[in-house]
């Protein structure tokens, strides 16, 4: 192949709102559900998340995009009119149609590409990535856009303390070009799996084709996200640990290799299992789950983009992003930065 992706610039955005353990455990009290900060914080590692108002159009799905996007674009010292692509991962769109990514195609101005969603939940970032990166490979696409945005508390069950307490709303943004194949910054690897015998881990049983949501089916909340946590956990940690190796065996490297790794951040609980796997110290691990929690497609754009930004993350350091979803899903991208 004469081409290679690279990513250029990155992006993220947050609702204003602030939602604290503290807020959880009132919130959670109205409804008669006792629970402590201390043990949602001894659970998940999280302390706050933010939490969209969505009547405010500002907040969004596709608006955080539109803001995470805009200064990804700024990094990489591009223009709407210059991306060729737009590849937004979300399962939790603005719209059933169209599509995030024409509504965010609409918000930028961007009238030169073409535009899909990725319904991959916490995979989905890299989903997206991996997709931009064979177009460009096939020199079908010069820039492309990858978003993943998810705005999920209004599908939270707020009365179900052992997965509420978990995600938040965000987004973030990469920009990916097209580059020489023999460059040396550039994605190295990549790899996806899906196993959808594992769906009943984590589904919303109601509000598509197979199961409308009725006044009887709203009333038993088969509209909101359902969860089995400890099977997940048991999944997320073997899944994670083993995808990280084979990219790193693939491309003849060890864990001493890596200057970060970039896990999907579900909960502090499962990337500390995960390190232990590895033998990897906390010190090589982006986390931003503690202020933001799982944010879904957007826990990896976000934290990299944070990374990026304070300068944590330097050019041809070696990195690792890896990820689990709803589906199961499961991705893993090996780049030099």
């Amino acid at each position: 192949m004469n081409f290679a992706a690279k990513i250029t610039g990155t992006g993220s955005a947050f609702p204003k709102n602030r939602v604290s353990n503290s807020d959880i455990v009132k919130k959670l009290a109205k409804s008669g559900i006792e629970t402590s900060e201390e043990w949602i914080l001894e659970r998940t590692g999280i302390y706050e998340r933010r939490i969209s108002d969505v009547e405010n159009p500002k907040e969004q799905n596709s608006s955080l995009a539109f803001s995470a996007a805009q200064k990804a674009l700024e990094m990489a010292g591009k223009s709407p009119e210059d991306i060729d692509q737009i590849l937004y991962a979300t399962c939790s769109p603005d719209t059933p149609l169209p599509s995030s990514g024409c509504w965010l195609q609409h918000k930028l101005g961007a009238h030169r590409a073409w535009a899909m969603d990725i319904n991959a939940a916490c995979s989905g970032f890299i989903y997206g990535l991996v997709t931009a990166e064979k177009f460009i490979q096939a020199g079908q696409v010069k820039t492309a856009l990858v978003v993943g945005g998810e705005v999920l508390s209004p599908i939270l069950n707020w009365e179900d303390r052992n997965s509420c307490i978990l995600f938040g709303d965000g987004a973030g943004a990469a920009i990916i070009e097209q580059i020489p194949s023999d460059s040396s910054r550039r994605i190295l690897y990549s790899h996806l799996l899906s196993d959808g015998n594992l769906w009943e881990l984590l589904y919303v049983p109601a509000g598509g084709s197979n199961m409308e949501v009725t006044p009887e089916r709203y009333a038993k909340k088969l509209h909101k996200l359902r969860m089995k946590g400890k099977e997940i956990f048991k999944v997320a940690v073997k899944t994670l640990a083993d995808f990280a190796l084979q990219a790193l065996k693939k491309n003849q490297m060890t864990t001493d290799d890596l200057d970060w790794f970039v896990p999907h951040q579900a909960n502090r609980r499962i990337i500390e299992a995960v390190a232990d796997r590895l033998e990897l110290p906390m010190e090589k691990i982006l986390v931003n789950v503690d202020r933001f929690g799982n944010t879904s497609a957007a826990t990896i754009p976000t934290v990299l983009d944070e990374a990026n930004r304070d300068g944590r993350i330097k050019e041809g350091q070696m990195v690792l992003l890896d990820a689990f979803g709803a589906g199961l899903t499961y991705g893993s991208i090996l780049m030099r930065w």
